[in-house]
């Protein structure tokens, strides 16, 4: 019996969206779950997909919380490419 479980962060897949949708977590299980039946031979009925929404604040990259990491490259971005 496989467990798999997703993490993505909460923020949407698009601008203006605070979220995953319904649709979108839907695919990512149906997706995972055709893999593991592809690949290992495990039956649908008998695999679990759990989907864990991150909010930006709980992780971070390069020493930084997510969003503050994020303005710091965009603002490094923005002096390379006026330099």
């Amino acid at each position: 019996m496989p467990i798999v479980t997703i993490q993505i962060t909460r923020e949407g897949s698009a601008p203006n969206r605070q979220s995953v949708t319904r649709e979108e977590k839907a695919a990512l299980i149906k997706g995972a779950s055709e893999l593991l039946r592809d690949v290992l031979n495990k039956p649908l009925n008998a695999t679990f997909v759990i989907i864990e929404e991150v909010e930006l604040e709980n992780w971070g990259w390069g020493g930084l919380p997510v969003p503050e990491y994020r303005r710091q490259r965009a603002a490094d971005l923005a002096d390379v490419t006026t330099e």
